[in-house]
């Protein structure tokens, strides 16, 4: 009667262990096990159905997630709430999006991450070339002329098209005066809404088996590619974080400028946040600590910063848009297959408008690199040297995410600062 009690208490054990050290173990032990065995076809064998799991349950998810996600994100918004403050505040998070993906592409292009890295030898399958369209093409192919085949064949672009029309007309409906439109925009609305939930909590369950996909996949990395995989890991999260920088000094600074706000007094009085969600890696969970730091420091009104606030933690994703950038070059770069011109203006687009409903919870970004790397024809499939590619990142996804949550939050309380500085409401002497 005993084994099964000890069973049972070490998988509690295990399931509620810290998830970020989880992921940092199978990794560290990961790239171990696969350097001291050195090509070891019987183990590679063995793990790597354990890694192919792990990216099938991955890409099981992603057309649900960006539909709910968006409908979600889009249809929180009441048109009749939008008004001026809305749509500044939109306009400054899309801009500001925009030009932080624009950062992460000049940064990687420029760094180079994942150069020289042959992923092809980890799988004997070729992999997925980026054939982009032209300019225009990508632009007609934005519209869906059969949103149920877009879904059934996973046209990333196409699915967020679709689903942005749809959130928008279902915040029209919800905000209808005919009582019954109404009942039935807050019905659909709910059921969206149970559907995000479900598969935040199917994700939960994914990421407690990614400590073991990401085993299986490091190992299968190591194995074959030896020690050069490290100096890749190293300069994909130096590219990051030099291009989180930029953003800070090349878009946040130069906007206070213009705006007459001291920057190094907007820095000091976000650090609170900001360091609040590099530790949470958790956009929504630091809204608190934003809302009384907007308030409290910045002379902020409720007015504002209660509506500007929660939505930035939806839609605005600066430091996730700099990841994406960042990590698509390192992955292309890694398998081999350069992106040209119309593969990053895909990158751009599809960073910048999956980026308006991306939950604010951690991991969330690493999700977005499947929509984006899906969109560029990289596709992420079981055995792949994409999927390959694709779990180095994932393995040091922790890392990553805690600089581009900072940088998500700083991204609100920017727009948030502007907004009200636009507005006339702020109290002046908090600034004095």
């Amino acid at each position: 009667m005993s084994q099964p009690d000890t069973k049972k208490g070490l998988l509690e054990v295990y399931l509620q262990g810290n998830l970020l050290i989880k992921i940092l173990i199978g990794l560290i032990l990961g790239a171990i096990a696969g350097l001291v065995f050195q090509d070891a076809i019987g183990i590679i064998s063995f793990l790597k159905p354990f890694g192919d799991i792990f990216v099938r349950l991955l890409k099981m998810i992603i057309v649900p997630v960006v539909m709910a996600s968006l409908i979600i994100g889009c249809s929180s918004i009441a048109p009749s709430e939008l008004g001026k403050v809305g749509f500044k505040i939109i306009g400054f998070y899309l801009g500001t999006s925009l030009l932080a993906i624009v950062i992460g592409l000049f940064v990687g292009t420029l760094m180079q991450p994942g150069f020289g890295l042959d992923m092809m030898g980890v799988s004997s399958d070729l992999a997925k070339t980026a054939e982009s369209p032209t300019v225009s093409e990508i632009l007609v192919n934005l519209v869906p002329t059969n949103p149920i085949g877009a879904m059934a064949s996973g046209n990333i672009l196409q699915i967020i098209t679709f689903s942005l029309f749809f959130g928008i007309a279902l915040a029209f409906i919800k905000d209808s005066k005919d009582e019954k439109i109404k009942q039935a925009g807050e019905l659909i609305y709910s059921f969206f809404e149970g559907i995000n939930q479900i598969l935040y909590k199917i994700i939960g369950w994914i990421m407690q088996y990614a400590p073991i996909g990401v085993f299986a996949l490091i190992f299968v990395v190591f194995s074959t590619q030896g020690g050069a995989a490290f100096g890749s890991l190293f300069s994909v999260t130096i590219s990051v974080y030099m291009a989180l920088v930029l953003q800070v000094v090349l878009v946040y600074c130069i906007i206070c400028f213009l705006f007459k706000i001291n920057a190094f007094k907007f820095l000091s009085k976000v650090r609170a946040p900001m360091i609040t969600a590099f530790v949470t890696r958790s956009s929504g969970g630091t809204l608190p600590v934003s809302m009384k730091t907007a308030e409290e420091e910045m002379g902020i009104s409720k007015g504002i910063f209660g509506f500007t606030l929660p939505i930035g933690a939806t839609m605005n994703m600066d430091g996730t848009t700099i990841y994406l950038g960042v990590c698509a070059i390192f992955i292309a770069n890694a398998v081999g297959v350069p992106l040209d011109f119309a593969a990053k203006l895909t990158i751009v687009l599809t960073a910048v408008l999956a980026s308006v409903g991306t939950a604010g919870v951690p991991g969330a970004g690493a999700i977005m690199l499947l929509m984006v790397l899906e969109s560029v024809g990289l596709k992420v499939e079981a055995g792949s040297a994409v999927a390959a590619a694709y779990a180095l990142i994932l393995g040091i996804d922790a890392l990553l995410d805690m600089g581009r949550t900072s940088m998500n939050v700083v991204g609100d309380m920017a727009g948030t600062l502007i907004v009200a500085k636009s507005e006339n409401d702020v109290d002046e002497s908090k600034w004095e």
